[in-house]
């Protein structure tokens, strides 16, 4: 029986960050199984939410046991409770599912939609400005502004904050490539050293984009990422990365902030080459 003097032992994290800043924080500390659980669910973070706890187990080599007794001393009863936060951060519903949510909103007309988008937008661009760290925008920039080449990657939703970023760079004459999902493998080629590369997803992630900021990072070069949250697997190949978070209306979620941010990044990156490395152009 605990003590009545005892400490109860704290909640488990109810949302994706804060528990993978829990396993960060436990991580070191805990018995060799359990601690390559926990290394492998920081590194593979878009899988936990998908996989069976064989499946992880397996990625980390260790038996099924040590993944629940790894989920429990997390706080969690087991591995279905660890597992929930991860599907909750990571399967956003399909677009049946988004709208019968913003049909239970009640005002569906045009206008009043717009509204509500607006309303987000607000929201998410007052959040950008109150979190973003000016030293990390200040660093990513400069990091793109001394690239020979700018390498661009952002799929599905991210996919037109990349094709922006690649139009904004080409009208100021910067180089960049924007790698879209076709060509993907046979343009990982053009990855070379002096390049950058710029990696853009959001929950749920790309493995594509993932996949493409590993392969950048593993050839020496920077990588500055555009990404949500402080689980996203794009951060453990950055070199510098910028969180944004875009409020949502019935599971809909704008580029408000994120265009915002990508469009002060490109400009940014525009003014340091014609200030600092004037060449670069040449």
């Amino acid at each position: 029986m605990a003590s009545p003097h005892s400490s109860p032992s704290p909640a488990p994290p109810a949302d994706l960050e804060a528990l993978q800043r829990r396993i960060a924080a436990l991580a070191p500390d805990l018995p060799k199984r359990l601690r390559q659980c926990a290394e492998w669910a920081l590194a593979h973070p878009d899988r936990v939410a998908v996989s069976t706890v064989a499946q992880l187990a397996a990625g980390a080599e260790a038996p099924p046991s040590a993944f629940v007794r790894f989920c429990q001393a997390l706080g969690y009863a087991g591995f279905s409770d660890f597992q929930t936060i991860y599907r909750e951060g990571y399967l956003w519903p399909d677009y049946g599912v988004r709208l019968e949510k913003l049909r239970a909103r009640g005002d569906r007309s045009a206008p009043g939609l717009l509204a509500a988008f607006v309303e987000a937008g607000r929201d998410s661009l007052e959040t950008l400005a109150k979190t973003l760290d000016p030293a990390d925008l200040e660093e990513a920039a400069a990091l793109l502004a001394r690239a020979r080449m700018i390498h661009v990657m952002g799929l599905r939703r991210a996919g037109p904050v990349a094709l922006y970023l690649a139009y904004v760079f080409e009208k100021m004459e910067i180089p960049a490539m924007n790698h879209d999902l076709a060509g993907r493998l046979e343009r990982r080629a053009a990855l070379r050293p002096g390049d950058a590369a710029l990696a853009i997803s959001f929950a749920p992630y790309s493995e594509e984009t993932v996949a493409f900021a590993e392969a950048a990072a593993a050839r020496g070069l920077p990588v500055a990422v555009l990404t949500d949250t402080l689980a996203s697997p794009l951060l453990a190949h950055a070199r510098r990365a910028l969180l944004v978070k875009e409020a949502d209306v019935g599971a809909f979620r704008p580029l408000t902030a994120t265009l915002s941010l990508a469009s002060a990044l490109a400009v940014a990156v525009g003014v340091k080459r014609e200030a600092e490395i004037p060449e670069q152009k040449n």
